[in-house]
């Protein structure tokens, strides 16, 4: 255990294959087995790991990778008639389980406003999960998948008017914030847009032959959305995906989504068992 970095790294991926094959053999979710690797090996179980909150950060960056390369299959135009289509869907699910919520957790005791954090908390879904679920269910490339994914990207931004609202509450500016963010979401896209038409688009056509150059800069480009989303005070995932549909159209969009594809998976294993590690079990 000289170096904890390499350990931390052995545990997770060595383990994983190990627990993947037996839950391949037993026909198990591989979500939940790398969930489980994560409670047996965090400090809840037998403590192999000793920064699970690193690791955690780490993995986020999966969730990017996640929602670029879906990005990557949705042309403008489809995302725009699904953003329309499932705005009815993600409104009434998100009324109906937070009005649910909020009726348990009165019955339950809860105060009147612990009850109403509970039912925005109801409101939401697990993004990265459901994305992770949806090949497995032969989901992502029918239309009910698309309205998922869709609803899932409304309820990301539903989640940051709450909050919105919260830091109202809390003494904060409602009305300029909710501006900003009107105003960032449609900036976000004519940059993506621009950056996408009058400069990735060239120097991908310049350089189409150097593999190593396309690859480098289609994971610039990800990450430089997701942080720029960041600074706009938008979900860096709002970032990554915008800037997978601002390539969609072109042609190299289909080798960059394949080449990111294994990276993509290396940073989900650490987020699942990064799930699993941070449970703080009695």
């Amino acid at each position: 255990m000289d170096d904890p970095i390499l350990f931390t790294l052995f545990v997770i991926f060595s383990g994983a294959a190990v627990a993947a094959t037996l839950g391949l053999f037993a026909r198990q979710s591989l979500l939940v087995i790398y969930i489980l690797i994560g409670v047996a090996a965090g400090p809840w179980g037998l403590g192999l790991v000793a920064e699970p909150e690193l690791v955690s950060r780490l993995s986020e960056v999966g969730v990017l990778f996640l929602l670029y390369l879906l990005g990557l299959n949705l042309h403008p135009q489809r995302l725009f008639g699904m953003l329309r289509e499932a705005m009815l869907v993600a409104a009434a699910s998100s009324v109906a389980f937070a009005g649910l919520a909020v009726l348990l957790a009165h019955l339950l005791g809860f105060n009147y406003q612990e009850a109403l954090v509970i039912g925005a908390a109801a409101m939401f879904s697990s993004t990265i999960v459901a994305l992770k679920l949806m090949p497995t269910l032969e989901l992502h490339h029918q239309h009910a998948g698309e309205v998922i994914i869709a609803v899932l990207l409304l309820q990301d931004v539903i989640a940051i008017l709450i909050l919105l609202l919260l830091k109202a509450l809390g003494g904060g500016e409602f009305v300029p914030a909710l501006a900003r963010l009107g105003m960032a979401l449609p900036f976000l896209g004519l940059l993506a847009y621009a950056g996408a038409r009058w400069v990735l688009v060239p120097l991908f056509g310049r350089f189409d032959t150097i593999r190593e150059y396309l690859f480098l800069m289609s994971l610039g480009w990800c990450l430089g959305m997701a942080q720029l989303a960041g600074f706009l005070g938008l979900p860096a995932e709002v970032g990554a995906f915008i800037g997978g549909v601002a390539l969609a159209t072109h042609p190299v969009a289909a080798y960059i989504a394949e080449s990111l594809k294994p990276l993509r998976d290396f940073f989900l294993v650490m987020f699942f068992f990064s799930l699993g590690a941070g449970f703080d079990l009695p």
